[in-house]
């Protein structure tokens, strides 16, 4: 937890940091520690009546409740909105009454969460699972500090500048890269594995349950004392002096872990600043930069979503060790006019992409729950990628994978073989689900959404937000008269009204079923197949899908990842997958039929697209292509829509996943027939040649 808390007094100290990503596992006090805030927070001064929550010293002169003048105000607490998962767009941005701007002709908004947060702390709860109409949402005000509403020729603007701290459990899938880059700092949390502390833990809570006056009275002077160090270190801010020798270490370090872009170089400059003026200094030493770049870099090393966020310390030791000894030639020059950020670094200050989000002023920063003192920064070992294990050299009497090796032979022995690692991912081709859904947004499959393109119209199920306009104008014409329309304008009623729909793309439920039995285990093979499936864990990322993993091998099938949103966790569990025995292909397919049907009683709305990875063949019991047939025909019956890839080889193939898709009403693709650049090149070759009949035809 000490780093969490570092985190959030370096926010505090300068909220220009640009805010913090809470990463843990569950039950570790994430959202706790973030909820506590409000009771060390700074108050705000407001004006009197502004919704929007304006500067009376600077006033927004572009307010929906504006015009203001400048003067006195009132003084609240910096308000902790938090922003629920499920949120509508309507409830995050605003909502616009179009009922009375068509009928009435005036602006009846009623603001959202984003102009509650501004010159406040936006929490975001698991904010992985963010929908991702609401993820671009947050992009854009992060990027511009103001939100935009534009209805039908209607448009509100006004501003929101927000610190944006949000908690995740890596389990449940990560975040997209765009709104993690937002973050400026991320913290690593875990539960204590020290027994005295854990006693400690659940000691204060129950004193907490039992008086929580009482305990709150307990540390008030704690709290005392820390809002006192905070002011002291925002005070000292603007003097603390960033040399070139450190900026030398932070462009070093920056460089040498090839994160993307400049943010990350200016978010830790501005840690190493606040890290000085947080103990009382007035430079900037290398132990700060370290620091700062241990909290500012690891998330911003990730090059796809397999990799785990994390530092090398000891290659980032040796970078800093590169620079130690630099000096300053001269000092830095003073800078003209007063620090508009108050972080030290008299940059720009235009609130632009790279002041954090929003660019919130240093005065509104948050402000963490009481430790006075803070024990030094401990950092976890980082993880690294997972990596392949070697390949291994076949011997004779060795492991080996056999075909027909005995029944149930899934344990240790001769039809047993170590997890044989992925071939290289490539681009996969995009497979969907035939009709039209109504799941969540996505980018896969069809399906009626909030956005997209308009199909159609109909009358509003409730608040009005997506007229269409034209089939309203349509919907009144005829009655103008009997309503004694007199000059321009329509005579509207509430009947009149039609809403849009949309068109758009959802995100499904993908389940792989991978056939990994003997006949599968030829070692090329088996990697080559790991490396598909690979692909297509990537592609379900960026469409936004959830994902399950199925496995069958010896005697039965099993569940090795249950339908999750965190792709890479998948990926973890194929790369470890072991392979070899018999192929219980029935039971794969009614694993997977039982898989589905829970759910689909969990979230009937996400269609599913199941995956049948083999090559068709069926070991094991009497009958057991017939049993497969009889398994795939209940799954056709259930409405699943299917994809088989066949991955039989060599020059005799008894074209058994052909016959498997048809049973399952599915299509059959083969491994080469997945790359897109297959697709592509087959699409090409068809189009010259049907060129190269039409010229002939033509002669």
């Amino acid at each position: 937890m000490a780093d969490l808390r570092l985190a959030l007094l370096l926010n505090a100290v300068s909220p220009a940091v640009g805010g913090v990503l809470i990463r843990g596992e569950k039950g570790t006090a994430k959202s706790t520690a973030v909820r506590a805030l409000s009771t060390v927070l700074p108050g705000v001064s407001v004006i009197d009546g502004c919704r929007f929550s304006c500067d009376p010293a600077v006033p927004d002169p572009q307010c929906p409740d504006g015009p203001h003048e400048v003067g006195a105000g009132a003084t609240r607490p910096t308000r902790l909105v938090e922003l629920p998962v499920g949120a509508s767009e309507d409830r995050v941005v605003g909502a616009l009454d179009i009922e009375r701007a068509l009928s009435e002709g005036v602006k009846a908004f009623e603001p959202g969460l984003l102009a509650a947060a501004h010159r406040g702390i936006l929490y975001v709860d698991e904010v992985n699972l963010l929908a991702d109409h609401l993820v671009d949402v947050l992009l854009d005000a992060a990027a511009m500090g103001s939100s935009y509403i534009e209805r039908e020729g209607v448009s509100v603007r006004h501003a929101a500048r927000f610190l944006l701290v949000g908690t995740m459990n890596p389990e449940e899938g990560e975040l997209r890269p765009q709104l993690l880059d937002r973050f400026g700092l991320t913290v690593e949390v875990a539960a204590s594995r020290v027994p005295d502390e854990r006693v400690e833990v659940v000691r204060r809570r129950l004193a907490y349950d039992a008086d929580p006056a009482g305990f709150a009275a307990r540390w008030a002077v704690e709290e005392a004392e820390l809002r006192e160090r905070i002011a002291a270190a925002r005070a000292l801010l603007p003097a603390v002096r960033l040399g070139d020798g450190a900026l030398r270490q932070i462009a070093a370090v920056c460089a040498g872990f090839e994160v993307d872009g400049m943010r990350a170089d200016i978010v830790t400059a501005r840690t190493a600043t606040a890290l000085a003026a947080w103990a009382g200094r007035t430079a900037v030493t290398t132990e700060d930069v370290r620091q700062a770049a241990l909290l500012a870099l690891p998330h911003r090393r990730r090059r796809n979503p397999f990799d785990a966020p994390g530092l090398d310390e000891d290659r980032l030791d040796e970078i800093l060790s590169q620079f130690e000894d630099v000096e300053d030639d001269e000092p830095d020059p003073e800078p003209e006019g007063p620090d508009p950020d108050g972080d030290g670094l008299h940059d720009d200050g235009d609130g632009g992409p790279d002041d954090g989000p929003g660019g919130v002023p240093p005065r509104d920063g948050p402000l963490p729950e009481g430790a006075a003192d803070l024990p030094e920064q401990r950092q976890d070992p980082p993880r690294t990628e997972q990596e392949s294990p070697a390949p291994r050299q076949d011997t004779p009497g060795g492991l080996q994978e056999r075909a027909d090796a005995p029944e149930g032979s899934s344990g240790a022995g001769a039809a047993e073989q170590r997890a044989v690692g992925a071939g290289e991912p490539f681009k996969a081709r995009k497979l969907d689900v035939p009709g039209l859904g109504e799941g969540a947004a996505g980018r896969r499959s069809r399906a009626r959404t909030a956005q997209g393109r308009t199909t159609g119209a109909r009358r509003p199920r409730s608040t009005l937000s997506r007229l269409h306009l034209a089939a309203t104008v349509r919907a009144a014409a005829p009655h103008q008269a009997a309503r004694g329309r007199r000059g321009p304008g329509l005579v509207l009623r509430r009947d009149d009204l039609r809403e849009a729909e949309r068109e758009g793309r959802e995100g499904n439920l993908v389940l792989f079923c991978v056939d990994a039995s003997g006949s599968m285990a030829a070692r090329k093979r088996m990697g080559a197949i790991k490396g598909a499936v690979l692909s297509l864990l990537l592609d379900a990322y960026q469409r936004r899908d959830k994902v399950g993993l199925i496995t069958f091998r010896g005697s039965g099938a099993e569940l090795a990842l249950p339908p999750t949103s965190s792709v890479d966790a998948a990926a973890v569990r194929l790369e470890k997958l072991p392979t070899g025995g018999r192929t219980p292909l029935s039971a794969g397919l009614l694993k997977a039929r039982e898989t589905l049907r829970i759910e689909r009683l969990r979230d009937p709305s996400r269609r599913p697209l199941l995956v049948v990875v083999t090559d068709g063949r069926a070991t094991g019991g009497p009958e057991p292509l017939a049993r497969a047939g009889r398994a795939a025909a209940l799954l056709a019956a259930d409405g699943v829509a299917s994809v088989v890839v066949d991955c039989e080889s060599g020059p005799v193939r008894l074209g058994l996943a052909a016959s498997l898709a048809q049973e399952l009403h599915g299509t059959p693709v083969t491994l080469d027939e997945l790359r897109a650049d297959s697709v592509t090149t087959l699409v090409r070759a068809e189009r010259k040649a049907h060129t190269t009949r039409l010229t002939r035809r033509a002669a």
